[in-house]
């Protein structure tokens, strides 16, 4: 019988990975990063590290985020609350409340607050793209 995993250690693919440290768990409430902000796009940085970047996007109506684009960062969108219209490439669709989409590295990236409610976003890349000035 195949031995599974010791305490620390995790198994993928049938292959044993490197030990899980026991880092203490940075956790964040997302309501206290939801802000609006009548000029344009709010963002704030959720967490960042070497391997993965992830922000919030508060938007009002008639807001929009992008477009924006980086050629090696894979990026997920996940609606947390409202409606918006995402756009990949050429490629739209409204979507809601708990609804996600992909973005492949290299496609360029619009969301736009599709109701005259607030919309907010989270936005997570990989790997982390590099610094850039926010110009929504």
């Amino acid at each position: 019988m195949a031995a599974g995993p010791r305490p620390g250690e995790f198994w993928r693919g049938g292959a044993q990975a490197r030990p899980i440290g026991w880092a203490a768990v940075d956790a964040k409430d997302l309501r206290d990063l939801v802000r609006f902000d009548e000029d344009g796009p709010r963002h704030e940085e959720l967490f960042e590290s070497e391997h993965l970047w992830s922000e919030i996007v508060c938007l009002e109506r008639n807001q929009a985020l992008g477009t924006i684009e980086d050629r090696d960062s894979d990026a997920l969108v996940l609606v947390v609350t409202g409606r918006v219209i995402v756009q990949v490439n050429r490629s739209r669709k409204r979507l809601g409340q708990w609804e996600t989409t992909l973005v492949p590295a290299g496609s360029e990236l619009t969301v736009t607050n599709a109701t005259g409610d607030p919309a907010v976003v989270l936005l997570v890349a990989a790997p982390p793209p590099p610094k850039r000035a926010v110009s929504e």
